[in-house]
């Protein structure tokens, strides 16, 4: 399907970032833009594929996620609206992939081939220098993000996890109440934990005063 996105809607999009309209409509159509819609838990990406495509969340939000031969599942981000997921396998192309990536809820993800953007640089595209800037945020971005988790899963303790990934949000986010974008099941894949243990833990801490929680929504006391 062509995609029909506003460019107007994409101009607070860090990859077009500081780009004019016609330069965002440029864009789309040099970079074969298309946009997809999918279902909740559909799967977006397979495990052992390759793409030249990098999703753009347009609508509702992905999880990234490693699921072994042996059938465990580890959740390693999860992607929101505005934000992207596989432009590093897109960029290089030929890579296969060593993640799902699967729809968390009904969505809607604007495809772009940048693997063309190299050949659009060299014909000097205006636009496409801009682009390979914005692009080297992105990946920096992601860098950061999965550092993160590394140190949200480095202390030994079930405790100790939670309250890193918590504080971690705390400190992003800059209120003591937040959202988290995970249920439990994902909470616990996320952490790599056991669902039952996380949730007799989260138990505890309410008990001892380190924090209140409904559903997703935390407040660190």
């Amino acid at each position: 399907m062509t995609v029909q996105t506003n460019p107007e809607a994409l101009q607070n999009i860090v990859i077009f970032k500081n780009f004019s309209i016609d330069e965002i409509k440029a864009a789309l159509d040099l970079l074969h833009a298309t946009s997809r819609q999918y279902k909740k838990s559909e799967i977006i990406l397979h495990a052992g594929s390759t793409t030249r495509e990098m999703g753009l969340v347009l609508k509702g939000s992905v999880t990234i996620e490693n699921n072994d031969a042996w059938g465990n599942k580890s959740i390693l981000s999860h992607v929101g609206k505005g934000h992207f997921f596989a432009e590093t396998y897109a960029y290089i192309g030929t890579e296969p992939l060593m993640v799902d990536v699967t729809a968390n809820e009904d969505c809607s993800i604007l495809f772009l081939k940048i693997g063309a953007l190299q050949e659009l640089v060299s014909e000097k595209n205006p636009w496409a220098v801009k682009l390979t800037m914005n692009l080297l945020t992105i990946f920096s971005q992601k860098n950061l993000a999965l550092s993160g988790r590394s140190f949200h899963i480095s202390p030994k303790t079930i405790r100790g996890r939670v309250m890193a990934y918590l504080n971690s949000l705390y400190i992003k986010k800059g209120t003591s109440t937040f959202d988290i974008p995970f249920d439990r099941q994902q909470m616990a894949d996320y952490l790599n934990l056991d669902r039952t243990a996380l949730s007799k833990e989260l138990g505890r801490m309410r008990d001892e005063g380190l924090i209140s929680f409904h559903k997703n929504c935390f407040t660190i006391l």
